[in-house]
């Protein structure tokens, strides 16, 4: 599957220069809800995670995504995923006003239930790992981090857990502080 294909398909693959959401500045940018409002994309891009995910052989009960990006994405991948325990539910995490998220009080989390967190983009994983520590603060035991595009600049796990990508697209960031002088000219768009 070529994902920055199916972005630029939607319209979702943008330069400029962009405020990302880790507080990072980028030349280029990758719209997620644009793409996943296209109901045979978002079955696409939800059904290549699921396989991926299968394929590794990872078990889980329910699949979770930070509020509001990754709720759409982790039901369509729900939706093609299958454990040995069957289809898992789709849950999501939510700003909690504190900094952190939680988990909604219609949402319950077994103690020990296996789970994996799903994310449209990594570039620092500060969202999905809100939403693993609000699941893990309910019981839950994550198994394994999935995302459409890892775009974090070193491979791996991501602080200790597996990571599943549908793909890597590295594109260079920097901190405020070291905006280069080209893309400072650029007007700044927050995201």
């Amino acid at each position: 599957m070529d994902v920055l294909a199916l972005y630029q398909q939607a319209g979702a693959y943008h330069e400029g220069h962009f405020l990302l959401a880790s507080g990072r500045h980028s030349p280029k940018f990758l719209q997620s809800t644009t793409l996943l409002q296209y109901p045979h994309l978002t079955e696409q891009v939800g059904q290549a995670l699921a396989e991926r995910l299968m394929a590794t052989g990872v078990q889980a009960d329910f699949l979770i995504g930070p509020a509001m990006g990754g709720v759409t994405l982790a039901y369509e991948t729900a939706r093609h995923y299958q454990s040995d325990q069957g289809r898992p539910r789709a849950i999501f995490a939510e700003k909690d006003g504190q900094g952190g998220m939680k988990i909604r009080e219609a949402f319950t989390v077994g103690a020990g239930e296996p789970f994996i967190a799903v994310e449209d983009v990594l570039t620092t994983g500060g969202s999905v790992l809100k939403a693993v520590r609000a699941a893990e603060a309910a019981g839950g035991t994550c198994v394994a981090i999935a995302c459409i595009v890892d775009r974090r600049a070193q491979e791996g796990p991501l602080e200790g857990y597996p990571l599943v990508s549908l793909t890597r697209l590295v594109f260079d960031t920097y901190p405020p502080d070291q905006v280069p002088a080209w893309l400072a000219a650029i007007p700044l768009q927050e995201i």
